[in-house]
């Protein structure tokens, strides 16, 4: 006698091939639109970045694409429209070029520069740390980049490691623009957005904060990770790296010492007071 498949089974078989379809039109459409995705580069909750091969041998790209359908309300409601209107925005060397934004209805994509060399962690695990000279000529570029943003009252709010990039030619490439939005000198914000281990105290504290005094502490954050090559602060426990914060309790470990000027530099960026951080 036959039998026929349980329910069950066939409900997974026809959902894998709904699956397979979905996935079949969406290579369909970014094919006629010139892309060809490769490797996966990264992945979140919600979206996923792709490495993509350009038609016509014209080169390769990244693909950011978020799924509205599996996104938080308030960052489809606020986060993404602020970072597509800046990634729109925005032109300078040492921030990713966002060529192209479209949206399908359940899908944003979002073509973007390919930085193939890694991520600054990366790079400086590695390493281990980094020479004053080579942190030097990196932090100068992520000043540069940060400091256009500024200019264009565009405050960041998750500079990290990992959100620095590097191109073929170890260019640095500020990226993830997730938490970033427009700021006027005098505004102050609330929203808690970033890493911990990154953030400035008053951040941590919960207080109002300055979006540009919130970005120059994380560049602190990073110009003391690549010359040590670990993190100023144990993010273990808050209450702690707050206080350890304000006391400026930093150790300055590193197999050649650093001279008193980028000592004096590192300090002078992780100033707990916001105020009189160096801007």
């Amino acid at each position: 006698m036959e039998t026929k498949p349980p329910a069950t089974d066939s409900g997974k078989f026809m959902a894998g091939t709904t699956s397979v379809r979905r996935v079949i039109n969406e290579e369909v459409m970014l094919n006629k639109k010139g892309y060809t995705l490769g490797l996966m580069l990264g992945e979140g909750s919600y979206a996923a970045v792709y490495s993509c091969q350009l038609s016509n041998n014209r080169g390769k790209c990244a693909i950011k694409i978020i799924n509205r359908k599996k996104a938080p309300k308030d960052f489809l409601e606020k986060f993404l429209p602020r970072e597509i209107k800046i990634l729109s925005k925005v032109q300078h060397r040492n921030i990713v070029k966002c060529f192209e934004i479209f949206d399908t209805g359940n899908k944003v994509y979002m073509v973007l520069e390919l930085a193939g060399h890694g991520d600054m962690l990366e790079y400086i695990k590695l390493r281990r740390s980094l020479t004053e000279e080579k942190a030097r000529s990196f932090f100068r570029q992520m000043v540069d980049g940060v400091a256009y943003l500024h200019s264009l009252n565009v405050v960041h709010r998750d500079l990290k490691c990992e959100n620095i990039l590097l191109d073929a030619a170890n260019t640095i490439k500020i990226s993830d623009f997730g938490f970033a939005r427009f700021m006027e000198p005098q505004d102050l914000s609330k929203t808690y957005c970033g890493s911990a281990a990154y953030a400035a105290p008053e951040i941590l504290k919960g207080n109002m904060y300055n979006g540009k005094a919130y970005d120059v502490w994380s560049l602190g954050i990073i110009l003391y990770i690549m010359v040590c090559g670990t993190m100023p602060f144990d993010d273990s426990n808050i209450k702690r790296m707050i206080k350890d914060q304000m006391d400026q309790r930093l150790c300055f470990t590193k197999k050649k010492e650093l001279t008193l000027l980028f000592k004096d530099v590192i300090l002078a960026v992780l100033q707990p007071a916001a105020e009189r951080r160096l801007v």
